[in-house]
């Protein structure tokens, strides 16, 4: 499962155009941490995956998903920006976990 995490969050952080170094910035971490995550060199706390989940517009569930396929299709909307700051990446994740509740919502209408 850790091996599929770390894979799973470097394939949505390079979906959404982020590098490590500004995801880091975000979450108030170092790189090397970041990095290490994405590595399966250390497992990532709770709090970072909640937060990571937010900024990639994905389910908390998708970056444990083992499914090559399921990872493939859990982008919900991708921001291909270059040069976003901090308070850009605050705000494009408060927007996409609004949009994933948004779509939880709606899912339990049917």
């Amino acid at each position: 499962m850790t091996t599929t995490i770390g894979k799973n969050l470097k394939h949505f952080r390079e979906t959404n155009g982020f590098t490590q170094e500004s995801a880091a910035h975000y979450l108030d971490i170092e790189r090397g941490t970041l990095s290490n995550y994405e590595l399966d060199a250390r497992e990532a706390p709770m709090n970072i995956l909640i937060k990571l989940s937010n900024l990639y517009g994905v389910d908390l569930s998708d970056i444990m998903e083992e499914d090559e396929e399921k990872v493939k299709g859990a982008m919900l909307c991708a921001f291909r920006l270059e040069g976003v700051s901090c308070d850009d990446m605050r705000a494009i994740a408060s927007f996409k976990d609004i949009v994933k509740s948004y779509l939880k919502m709606k899912s339990l209408e049917k």
